[in-house]
């Protein structure tokens, strides 16, 4: 029962801190959140499918 109830308790933690970086971020957005920038997730080169700007562009920021 302690087991639950601490594994509860730090998901709770987890949460209540996203949410307060996503409170605490100008209108909510991340930047460079792109993952077209990552050479990892991004090994063909693509542009984003959000913005549309290539791995070789910095600051990859929702447009639309």
């Amino acid at each position: 029962m302690k087991l639950l109830l601490l594994t509860i308790g730090l998901l709770a933690l987890g949460f209540a801190g996203i949410a307060i970086k996503i409170w605490a971020k100008k209108d909510g957005k991340f930047a460079g959140t792109c993952a077209s920038q990552s050479p990892y997730l991004n090994q063909d080169g693509q542009a984003c499918g959000m913005c549309g700007k290539l791995p070789s562009e910095q600051d990859c920021r929702n447009e639309a």
